[in-house]
């Protein structure tokens, strides 16, 4: 099985290598040629039975000649015959050519967009937070499900087409030339008309499909969004605000769709009008020519039967083109997301991180600023010239008003995000010379809401543990009881066992920041960042939470961040920041003596909690 896995990342690293490597403007069609060239030995098989397929379907024109010109008007019964089994043998090579064919197109389809996808969603994986903050979550999803299943169509149906019409009309070109040169010219004559009408349709059409592109992810990014906060629109009864704002978005979906509906409406029409019109004057001409003897009647025959192989291949690759757009436009999507680069990632030679970690973490004139979107020129300060050092074992804890810069300390101490200048340091190594994941592997956080993800309790307290250790419920048990979340574990009917929900809805907040501290502990990481873990939790949860962080910060680095300072009071330093800067720092008793600004912020909280 990891044999499997393993070859199946080195796949897709070498199709992300090579898609990236793909530019200029033939970048789409080579992107999608590296797509199947995992799987060029089925898609050469694909091929063969295309040509042997479409050979054999444009046998019934000349046998149908042959068996009125040497069979019927002579009254051969034996050449007749003969006709007869090459007929039937021509659609038997159809019909198995046509299921190898539709099974090889889709079997090579599925697996190479399945390696898409998991390029894709590894690629979602290796971004950065601030990535994600930037952008709509449903927009990715979007690339993820509609895109690729645009893609889908092009590649399991269009591709496959365009070399079958293609291919078919060659050949009856030839046939129809074989048959009768004049006729043929007659019918080429048509060329011309379509081929205009086929370049007009291309310009106007490409910025609809790609409109129709951006209008569904525009969907899907407010239904993700709207879903996820339904709580908050019931709360405020927002619904028919919501409701027509879908509304808007849904109708611009639906001028997009109809701008390419109008397109086909007109196009394809013309293109069988045309069809129609030159198949009329083959007969008049045709026709014309058998009662003065020039042609034989199984020419004829033979030539209209022909005309079907000749107009039908250009209205399948009209048609098709409105695949084609779609999937390109589709396309274009998948490849803004994969040239998307992270701005975080290990350097080359980065080294792993010691196990364990004594959880020695140092701030060395740390400076952080970010730029925005709306002023991306003017990057914003959120830490200035911050130096902080944290021996093993101590608890940190960080306060300050909102914006004073805590989280985005904790941040960089995750390496979430890199500092503008200064150096932080875990146990003597720079964050940016190791590795991020032998980083992260040793170090716990714990956010302000406990994400939860659906499955069972016991999928998400273990959550932190390595693949392939096992999961001693013992363990997870002794972690619950520490943080004081097996109160309420055994008196749910499955325990362990309980589904939870998407984001852990069938539990309350308190009991999901209780899990979130289980699966902290279970991880047993050497550094823990608290980031206003009980801001969300009433104060008898509080109380048994901070029994249980007792358990959680022992031996342990730990930097909190407390919106209720009586959380704090026993940490080994508090850290005052003020507008990205440090402003005090000292013990609970140190602080309160000095009357600073800690003074002040705690005796402001007193008041609100007395009141």
């Amino acid at each position: 099985m990891r044999a499997e896995q393993a070859e199946g990342l080195s796949r897709r690293d070498d199709l992300r290598r090579r898609l990236r490597a793909t530019g200029g403007r033939r970048r789409k069609v080579r992107g999608l040629m590296e797509l199947l060239r995992p799987y060029r030995g089925r898609t050469a098989l694909m091929f063969i039975a295309l040509i042997l397929g479409t050979a054999a379907s444009l046998a019934p024109a000349p046998l149908a000649k042959q068996a009125i010109d040497r069979g019927i008007t002579k009254g051969d019964l034996g050449a007749l015959n003969v006709i007869v089994v090459l007929f039937i043998a021509s659609a038997l090579v159809v019909w198995v050519t046509s299921y190898a064919q539709t099974y090889l197109t889709n079997w090579v389809g599925q697996r190479a967009l399945q390696d898409l996808r998991l390029d894709m969603f590894e690629h979602l994986q290796e971004m950065p937070v601030g990535f994600y903050e930037r952008r709509p979550a449903g927009v990715l999803i979007s690339r993820l499900t509609n895109d690729v299943e645009a893609l889908n169509s092009l590649v399991t149906d269009a591709v496959t087409t365009l070399f079958q019409a293609s291919l078919t009309l060659v050949g009856s070109v030839v046939i129809l030339l074989l048959f009768d040169v004049n006729l043929a010219l007659l019918t080429f004559l048509i060329f011309p008309v379509m081929a205009i009408a086929s370049f007009a349709f291309r310009l106007a059409s490409a910025d609809a499909f790609k409109r129709t592109r951006e209008t569904i992810g525009a969907i899907t990014a407010y239904l993700q969004e709207t879903l996820s906060g339904i709580r908050v629109m019931r709360s405020f009864a927002q619904e028919p605000r919501h409701l027509a704002r879908f509304g808007q978005l849904n109708a611009a979906n639906r001028q997009a769709n109809m701008t390419t509906v109008n397109l086909n409406a007109a196009y394809f029409p013309a293109v069988e009008f045309v069809s129609s019109v030159a198949t009329v004057g083959i007969l008049l001409y045709g026709g014309h020519q058998v009662l003065q003897g020039d042609v034989t009647v199984g020419v004829l025959v033979g030539f209209i039967a022909a005309l079907n192989g000749f107009f039908d291949p250009i209205s399948q690759l009209s048609q098709v083109y409105t695949t084609y757009q779609s999937g390109m436009a589709a396309l274009d999507k998948i490849f803004e997301l994969l040239d998307e680069r992270p701005d975080l990632t290990d350097k080359p030679g980065a080294v792993d991180l010691p196990r364990p970690l004594r959880g020695e973490v140092e701030f060395d004139d740390v400076t952080f600023a970010y730029s925005t979107e709306d002023d991306p020129t003017h990057p914003k300060t959120a830490l200035a010239d911050v130096s902080l050092h944290v021996p093993p074992g101590q608890t940190v804890a960080l306060v300050g008003a909102t914006g004073a810069g805590k989280s985005t300390l904790a941040k960089l101490a995750a390496r979430f995000y890199d500092p503008t200048s200064g150096r932080i340091l875990v146990d003597g190594h720079d964050l940016r010379d190791v590795t991020m994941r032998s980083l992260r592997s040793q170090m716990g956080i714990v956010p302000q809401e406990g994400f939860l993800f659906s499955g069972t309790l016991r999928d998400n307290i273990a959550f932190g543990i390595a693949e392939g250790n096992p999961v001693d419920d013992a363990h997870l048990e002794d972690a619950c009881r520490a943080v004081g979340a097996w109160g309420f574990v055994e008196r749910l009917e499955h325990g362990l066992d309980t589904e939870i929900g998407e984001r852990g809805v069938q539990l309350s907040a308190g009991q999901r920041q209780l899990v979130a501290f289980a699966r902290a502990l279970v991880a047993d990481p050497s550094i823990l960042v608290l980031d206003e873990a009980t801001s969300n939790v009433d104060l008898h949860t509080e109380t048994v939470i901070e029994q249980g962080l007792r358990r959680l910060l022992a031996g342990r680095t730990a930097i909190v961040i407390a919106h209720r300072l009586s959380t704090i009071r026993q940490a080994g330093r508090i850290v005052v920041l003020e507008g990205g800067r440090i402003v005090e720092s000292g013990t609970h008793d140190e602080l309160l003596a000095a009357e600073g600004r800690y003074w002040e912020l705690y005796r402001d909280w007193a008041e609100q909690a007395a009141a």
